[in-house]
């Protein structure tokens, strides 16, 4: 039942928004097909960001297609949890303090032995407009669990201005998506964020040059 109400909302309310009246350009779609299992990480400026990705996959993968998001955000009152887990199919991630012994990794970890590809925002939360901010090494951790799993990074440019934080109005504006070559996992956490933010650089450079980072 769940997967027929994500295809439903995707096919005649998402994808319609997002790919009709928004409109999306998208370079290197060919760098997804490694995308079951996987890792996308990418930049977060909006809401539409998740809706946007999952739309570019086709509907008889969305299934697969598993957005890692704030539980604190996503599961506040019953009927917005009920709609993130079972319509949007989210991964609630808990964001716990520093000597909480829960693994808040476990759900993602299960996913990706699952087959599933993730979609994982590092910068932890929407920022301004357009504007990307540090990435935390949550993702470091993540792909050292999974050294097998590609990172695929992913920029996207304009849903920060169709629809940026705090705002419920859209703004059609179209958004750019840019898939990178895949990442793996070398060993060393400083040496895979740092690949992961020249991956980043490069690509906003081809929709953006004088984007704010």
């Amino acid at each position: 039942m769940n997967g027929i109400l994500r295809i439903l909302w995707f096919a005649l309310i998402v994808r319609p928004l997002v790919l009709c009246i928004m409109g999306v350009n998208i370079r290197n779609r060919a760098g997804l097909r490694e995308a079951f299992p996987a890792i996308l990480v990418a930049n977060h400026n909006s809401h539409l960001d998740a809706m946007v990705l999952m739309s570019i996959f086709p509907l008889s993968k969305l299934g697969k297609v598993r957005p890692v998001a704030a539980q604190d955000y996503f599961l506040k009152n019953r009927w917005l949890a009920w709609f993130a887990l079972n319509v949007i199919g989210i991964i609630p991630f808990t964001r716990l303090a520093p000597m909480h012994r829960e693994d808040p990794f476990a759900a993602c970890s299960a996913a990706l032995e699952h087959g599933d590809a993730l979609i994982f925002f590092p910068e932890g939360t929407r920022g301004e407009p357009e504007r990307m901010t540090e990435f935390r090494t949550g993702i470091a951790h993540l792909a050292g669990r999974h050294p097998d799993v590609p990172v695929i990074p992913v920029f996207m440019h304009g849903a920060g201005k169709a629809l940026p934080k705090g705002e419920w109005v859209l703004v059609p504006v179209i958004c750019d998506v840019v898939v990178g070559p895949a990442l793996r996992w070398d060993g060393c956490r400083k040496s895979f964020m740092h690949h992961l933010k020249e991956s980043f650089s490069e690509m906003a450079a081809l929709v953006c040059p004088n984007i704010k980072k």
